[in-house]
């Protein structure tokens, strides 16, 4: 078994070897909990769940870290918006978050460290990077900055390069720094906002070095993988790795991982362009699980274009797993791996979690199960859907939906139309048909009688 994911520093495939054999430590740049998560930091969690429910299937433990930002600009600008605390609006926000995730399949992580849990660890390594010069203290008010150019590998994980990157890329442009690409680490005190006590004055820390001290406190100086969204390789991660690797002097991240965009048009889903579909929208509107269908058949690393035809293909492709579960008494089951499906299976996501393939296998298997009826392929079916956070309901409560009354009111409307159809009254058993099709409900006849589920 060789797992084998691409790194982002090093712009290749390569085989996934962890400092400590056999187990895996990785950190994920988790959300900065200003608002509701959308559809695109669902496309980016959802990669990582999927890297580490795969990391585990192949037998590996993973401690994983996902972080939250509880301390940040935008947070206390909200908060001021709606009038209330940066802690009442980041305590909302954390809780709908772990009920949206929590919705769409995701594991919670390991640890879920807060920004404002780490602050002492966040002004050691500060004082740090002081005393190696690389940072200063920008002016009389208290702000300290990171000096970019005094660390020489600056841009190796973004491929930019000093003499080309320009002021502005989320780097404010401010008088008092020596550079204009260089960062805060430590913002000086305003009236009104979020600070601690420190020997630079009171403050804030910067958004940058707060993942630094949290992955490092977390997992150590040196882990096996970061990762996140494709927006945070410059700067956030490009300034994560100056910090750590500036101050500790060895690797910070052996191996960078980053999920692709999801797409509105020709954009990319996100707050700033306003284009976002937040995910408690998206669940009013979709299931769940056809959702996070959507965001696993395409790779980790593709750009996603969020259609409604792209959804309603989603839709229409679990129902066909759902389908060939159906009627079956299937056992839950570990995977047999050397089953040859399975093996195929593995091989997909063993190279570079391709997501894609996988569940193609998925649906070739589904066709075995259609032929068969065989209730240890199907069992098969739903192991390795589990592993891919699907196929887990019953059937029919997928392809029925939501039901209740409604349900009750169906099966009866399928009773009368199987009575009309033995008095051979087809106009009517026709008229039954038709009126159910005009809502969205499909009639299936087979050998045990006749089923139904949502178009």
């Amino acid at each position: 078994m060789t797992i084998q994911i691409h790194n982002t520093l090093t712009r290749r495939v390569e085989p996934l070897v962890p400092l400590e054999p056999g187990h895996v430590r990785m950190y994920v740049c988790g959300m900065t909990v200003y608002d509701l998560c959308h559809l695109g930091h669902a496309r980016t969690f959802i990669a990582f769940d999927l890297a580490v429910r795969w990391l585990r299937a192949r037998g590996l433990r993973v401690t994983y870290v996902r972080n939250i930002t509880d301390v940040e600009d935008k947070i206390i600008r909200r908060a001021a918006e709606r009038g209330v605390t940066p802690t009442e609006l980041t305590e909302d926000n954390i809780r709908a978050m772990h009920e949206d995730f929590a919705a769409l399949g995701l594991l919670p992580p390991d640890l879920e460290p807060r920004a404002t849990q780490y602050i002492p660890q966040m002004l050691d390594l500060i004082g740090l990077l002081e005393k190696k010069d690389l940072a200063y203290q920008s002016d009389a008010e208290g702000d300290v900055v990171y000096a970019v150019r005094k660390f020489a590998g600056y841009g190796k994980l973004s491929g930019k390069s000093l003499d080309d990157l320009r002021a502005g890329e989320r780097v404010a442009v401010d008088a008092s720094k020596r550079d204009p690409l260089d960062f805060v680490l430590w913002k000086h005190a305003k009236p009104g906002e979020p600070q601690w006590p420190s020997r630079w004055g009171p403050g804030r820390p910067g958004w940058h070095i707060e993942c630094s001290a949290m992955a490092s406190e977390t997992l150590g100086r040196t882990f096996d993988i970061h990762g996140g969204g494709p927006d945070l390789v410059f700067p956030h991660h490009e300034n994560e790795i100056a910090q750590s690797e500036g101050a500790y002097e060895q690797p910070f991240a052996r191996l960078w991982m980053h999920s692709g965009a999801l797409r509105v048009g020709e954009e990319k889903m996100s707050k700033s362009l306003g284009n976002f579909l937040t995910i408690r929208a998206a669940l009013a509107k979709y299931d769940a699980e056809v959702l996070r269908f959507f965001l696993v058949r395409s790779h980790y690393r593709s750009q996603i274009a969020f259609t409604e035809s792209l959804i309603d293909d989603a839709k229409a492709g679990l129902t066909r797993l759902y389908t060939a579960l159906r009627g079956l008494d299937v056992p839950d089951a570990e995977v047999e791996w050397n089953e040859p499906y399975a093996q195929r299976f593995a091989a997909a996501m063993d190279e570079d979690l391709n997501t894609a393939l996988a569940a193609s296998v998925l649906f070739e298997l589904a066709g075995e199960v259609n032929r068969t009826k065989s209730t240890t392929a199907a069992a098969q079916l739903k192991a390795l859907g589990k592993v891919l956070g699907l196929l887990q309901r019953a059937p029919d409560e997928f392809l029925r939906g939501a039901t209740g009354d409604d349900g009750a009111r169906i099966d009866a409307l399928i009773a009368e139309r199987a009575a009309a159809k033995k008095a051979r009254d087809f106009a009517a058993a026709d008229r039954i048909r038709a009126e159910l099709m005009a809502e969205g409900i499909v009639l299936e006849d087979g050998a045990g009688g006749t089923t139904w589920r949502r178009q």
